[in-house]
């Protein structure tokens, strides 16, 4: 089956390796153009483009796709086009491209969660189970028939990034399933039913956290926006981001915000909420690295400086 391949980011990678890895004939990889990252804005290959050249497969990189990129596409003589997180929409002109059209891994049950943040909307709103599907993809947003899906239970230390992670290997395994089922011709999609909610791109905003609230919110938007933009509380001026989050009900005699170190071989960092205390495994004190939170601790407490989230 001769493929094209279009994605951008490192949860893209895994499909790539599995289809690559199942022997699909890759006629090209379409992904965005390389960024300026880092300090001193070094233009850099997307995660995909990096890989594609590791492989050896030709590459195509645009920021959309426009008449020109759809032509090289009509010249690949595509049977079908796999779509993981490419960054861009997918126009009329190019659907009717491949004979089996697009197939997208999106990274929800849908019709749960249509659109650019899935995952992280669904920690956000407390999903106990999220998951994977595998969808024609069509010129509405997401909304096109469902071939498979797999699942995945969340648990209260999963970030945003860890079920990602999890989601892009068991994903890229039911990405190559649907194609090799749709090869066969046993490939069969079922339209999407019910309500449907949507996920819209995680914000610097969002990841702010408001320790007034209640502890479980309070987690829930924390874990939804880590790794990025990073959950974080200001004191002052001074931001503190955060990484995963315990919660503590047993711990329920602190004011929201306030902040108490428990000493010991590991102290123990406490933060009260409007229902039960959270303890943070990871704090990132402003212009310093992300750090164990019992290291942090442990030089506040040698310093005897107190800070406070209210």
């Amino acid at each position: 089956m001769r493929i094209l391949f279009a994605g951008t980011p490192q949860v893209a990678v895994a499909s790539l390796n599995h289809l690559h890895a199942a022997g699909f004939d890759i006629a090209a990889v379409l992904t965005r153009p390389d960024a300026p990252l880092g300090r001193k804005r070094v233009l850099t290959p997307s995660p995909v483009a990096a890989r594609a050249e590791e492989l050896g497969l030709p590459l195509i990189k645009s920021s959309k796709i426009t008449d020109d990129v759809t032509e090289q596409l009509q010249a690949l003589n595509l049977d079908a086009a796999a779509i993981v997180a490419f960054g861009g929409l997918v126009p009329q002109a190019a659907l009717s491209v491949p004979r089996h059209g697009w197939i997208n891994l999106h990274f929800s049950l849908l019709p749960n969660w249509r659109g650019a943040a899935p995952v992280q909307h669904s920690i956000i709103h407390g999903d106990d189970i999220t998951g994977a599907v595998t969808f024609q993809l069509e010129t509405g947003l997401d909304t096109g028939p469902v071939f498979g899906q797999v699942t995945e239970v969340v648990n209260e230390l999963d970030t945003a990034g860890v079920m990602l992670e999890r989601l892009s290997e068991s994903g890229s395994m039911l990405l190559v399933q649907t194609l090799q089922a749709l090869d066969a011709g046993r490939a069969v999609a079922v339209p999407q039913t019910g309500s449907h909610t949507y996920a819209p791109k995680i914000t610097d905003v969002d990841a702010q956290l408001d320790f007034s609230r209640p502890a479980t919110e309070i987690r829930r938007r924390a874990h939804g926006t880590t790794p990025f933009p990073g959950a974080w509380s200001a004191v002052g001026e001074q931001r503190y981001k955060f990484g995963p989050l315990r919660e503590r009900r047993d711990v329920t005699d602190l004011a929201s915000g306030e902040l108490r170190i428990v000493p010991g071989k590991q102290p123990t960092v406490l933060i009260g909420t409007a229902t039960w205390a959270l303890e943070p495994t990871q704090i990132q004190p402003p212009g310093k690295k992300m750090m164990n939170a019992s290291d942090w601790a442990r030089g506040m407490l040698a310093q005897g400086t107190e800070v406070s989230f209210a």
